[in-house]
């Protein structure tokens, strides 16, 4: 019961820690962290995304920055020929991301393990090269966006504004997954994870399931390149390079797979990690790279101990929904 109650008042307590931050750093005469923390939940916005395929339905995708670029460009693009409206440049972003997502996914999802991650890392190479080959905006030096997003009530002009949007973006998203993962939905694209053979053979599409959630995944994580966009003023293809999908893995490896709370906890963890060992020596990595070894050797799931959700303790209610009972029989199957 105690962790019942621990998991329920999680997000709550963690959100209200996070919009604590810019009073603080307002307090002690240091801008610098809201800078910083709009950063993060930036990328825990991202690592969200990415725990809807990884930790949800196990495919390891290590092209996801892809969809990060594709948002900074609709800023950066629709920018440079002088359209400022935010409304718009979200809607660019989310089409194309959508579209770059059933695309790659359909691809993708007709292969498994090794191939799969392969497929997606060649997709977002592709997509680099692609705005590395682009000099009309910029090439391999990126492009300066000169106006911010605007979206009439308010516009992402500076740190603060952009901390606020990605906080309450980040906020409904995760409400949004805590929902979706209980939902039939979401036990379903579990149970792809668990055995796909038992779901097909229950009436449900593997590939549907597993294609619709990839792009969701895609454009949740567009939304975050939309707001690094407007936090940098800067698009630049380095965005979408492999090793920021990495990130975003180890991210959510040392935050808890599967979690509602795991990445956002791993992304605060790793990012405030990355700062601190930069001030201690130029050769941060060499200290970082043990570190976060030690966490994925010592610690079953990463933090995801800390932060379990409720889901993970509490008793299946008495009405389950429809899908239940057949992802139920898909568990008990594999445990035969």
């Amino acid at each position: 019961m105690n962790r019942v109650k621990f998991g329920a008042w999680m997000i709550p307590v963690l959100f209200i820690i996070l919009a604590a931050v810019p009073f603080v750093a307002q307090a002690i005469g240091e801008p610098f962290y809201v800078t910083f923390f709009a950063r993060v939940l930036i990328y825990a916005l991202a690592a969200c995304a990415l725990n809807l395929v990884l930790g949800f339905a196990g495919l390891v995708s290590f092209g996801h920055a892809m969809f990060i670029g594709l948002g900074c460009y609709a800023v950066g693009i629709l920018s440079y020929y002088g359209i400022s409206d935010g409304w718009l440049q979200l809607l660019t972003a989310v089409v194309v991301c959508a579209l770059v997502g059933l695309v790659v996914g359909t691809v993708c999802l007709r292969t498994s393990g090794i191939g799969f991650i392969m497929i997606t890392l060649a997709f977002a190479q592709m997509f680099y090269f692609l705005m590395v080959s682009m000099t009309t905006f910029g090439g391999d030096d990126g492009l300066n966006i000169n106006e911010p997003s605007n979206f009439g009530l308010f516009e992402l002009s500076g740190s603060s504004e952009v901390y606020w949007a990605a906080w309450a973006v980040l906020l409904a998203v995760t409400v949004f997954l805590a929902r979706l993962k209980k939902s039939p939905f979401g036990m379903v694209l579990q149970a792809t994870h668990i055995n796909p053979r038992r779901v097909n053979a229950f009436g449900y599409s593997v590939f549907r399931v597993q294609l619709a959630a990839y792009v969701l995944s895609g454009v949740l994580t567009g939304l975050a390149g939309l707001l690094l966009a407007n936090l940098t003023a800067f698009a630049s293809p380095s965005y979408m390079s492999w090793p920021v999908s990495g990130e975003l893995i180890v991210m959510l490896v040392i935050g808890g797979l599967g979690t509602i709370t795991g990445p956002i906890v791993g992304a605060i963890a790793f990012l405030v990690m990355e700062e601190f060992f930069k001030g201690l020596t130029q050769h941060w990595m060499l200290i970082m790279g043990p570190v976060i070894v030690v966490i994925a050797l010592l610690t079953r799931n990463g933090f995801a101990w800390l932060i379990r959700p409720r889901e993970a303790s509490a008793p299946a209610p008495s009405a389950a929904p429809a899908a239940a009972p057949k992802v139920a029989a898909v568990s008990a199957g594999e445990s035969q």
